[in-house]
C-alpha cells in the first residue's frame, strides 16, 4: 500500500535546450521520419505487390519494414514535440504506452533477426532442403513468437520499471520514455528491478545472438567449402544485407543496456538512443534495398507498370 505513485505525468528534456539548435534538430528528425515512413510502408508494399518475393527471406524482411516503422512511430513524434516551443509533457499513462510499445517491438526486431539468420542458414548450408525446410507454416510460427517475446518481454520491462513508486522528480533527462532514463526517478529502492531488467535483456540479446553466431559460423564454414567463385559470390550476396543490419543493431542495443550503470552517462544515453530510435528503422530498408537486386528489380517493375496507360 505504501508502493503509491504520485506523480501523474512526466516532463521530458528533451535532446537539447538550445534554441539555436532545436529547428534545425526538428527539420532534420522530421526527414529522417520521412525517410523511414517512405522505406519501410514502401518495402512492405513492394513485396506485397510482386509475387517473386513472396518467399520466406522477403517474409521476414516485410515484417521487419511493419516492427520498424512501429517502434520509430512509437518515439519519433515525441522526439520531434520536444523540439518546438513549451515544456515536453507526457502523461504517466502515456509514458507506459511508449515504453511498453517501444520495447516491445525492439523486442521482436531482435527476434526477427535471428529468424533471418536461421533462414540464411538453410537457403546457404541446405538449398536442396530449403523449400522443405522453411515452409509457410514454419516461417508463420517463427514470427508469431517473436511477436509473442517481444510483448511478453515488453511487459516485464514496463511493469517491472512503474511498479515502482516515483514521489520526488518527475523531470525525465532524455527524449522518450527509456527504462533507465525513468527507473533514476524514482524514491523507490530499484537495486532488484534493475538487476531484472539487466538479466531478461541480457537474455533476450544472448538468444538471439547465439542463434545468429552459430548460424554465420555454419553458413562461413559452408562458404569456405564452395569451389565455385560464383557460389561465394552468391552466398556472400545473400548474407550481406542481413549481417550489416544485425551489426548497427546490436551494436548500439549492446552499448546501451548491457554497459555496468557505474558508466551509463544520461548524455551519452541520449546520443546512442537518437541512432537506434531514429536512424536503424531509416537505414534498413536502405540496406536492403541497396544491396538486393531483387528488391530494386520488384520496385522497378511495379514503377513502370504504374506508369503505362490504361489498357496496355
Amino acid at each position: 500500500m505504501e508502493n503509491r505513485t504520485e506523480v501523474t505525468e512526466f516532463i521530458l528534456l528533451g535532446l537539447t535546450s538550445d534554441p539555436g539548435l532545436q529547428l534545425p534538430l526538428f527539420l532534420t528528425f522530421l526527414l529522417i521520419y520521412t525517410i523511414t515512413l517512405v522505406g519501410n510502408l514502401g518495402m512492405i508494399l513492394v513485396i506485397l505487390l510482386d509475387s517473386r518475393l513472396h518467399t520466406p527471406m522477403y517474409f521476414f524482411l516485410g515484417n521487419l519494414s511493419v516492427v520498424d516503422f512501429c517502434y520509430s512511430s512509437a518515439v519519433t513524434p515525441t522526439v520531434m514535440a520536444g523540439l518546438l516551443p513549451g515544456d515536453a509533457v507526457i502523461s504517466y499513462n502515456a509514458c507506459v504506452a511508449q515504453m511498453f510499445f517501444f520495447t516491445g517491438f525492439a523486442t521482436v526486431e531482435n527476434y526477427l533477426l535471428a529468424s533471418m539468420a536461421y533462414d540464411r542458414y538453410a537457403a546457404v548450408c541446405k538449398p536442396l532442403h530449403y523449400t522443405t525446410t522453411m515452409t509457410t507454416r514454419v516461417c508463420v510460427c517463427l514470427v508469431i513468437g517473436c511477436y509473442v517475446c517481444g510483448f511478453v518481454s515488453a511487459s516485464v520491462y514496463t511493469g517491472n520499471t512503474f511498479i515502482l513508486s516515483f514521489c520526488n522528480s518527475n523531470v525525465v533527462h532524455h527524449f522518450f520514455c527509456d527504462i533507465p532514463a525513468i527507473m533514476t526517478l524514482s524514491c523507490s529502492d530499484r537495486q532488484v528491478n534493475e538487476l531484472i531488467l539487466f538479466y531478461v535483456a541480457s537474455f533476450n540479446i544472448f538468444v538471439a545472438l547465439l542463434v545468429i553466431l552459430i548460424s554465420y559460423i555454419l553458413i562461413f564454414i559452408t562458404i569456405l567449402k564452395m569451389h565455385s567463385a560464383a557460389g561465394h559470390r552468391k552466398a556472400i550476396s545473400t548474407c550481406a544485407s542481413h549481417f550489416t543490419a544485425i551489426s548497427i543493431f546490436y551494436g548500439t542495443i549492446i552499448f546501451m543496456y548491457l554497459q555496468p550503470r557505474s558508466s551509463h552517462s544520461l548524455d551519452t544515453a541520449k546520443i546512442t538512443s537518437v541512432f537506434y530510435t531514429l536512424v536503424i528503422p531509416m537505414l534498413n530498408p536502405m540496406v536492403y534495398s541497396l544491396r538486393n537486386k531483387e528488391v530494386k528489380n520488384a520496385f522497378t517493375k511495379i514503377v513502370l507498370e504504374g506508369r503505362q496507360p490504361v489498357g496496355v
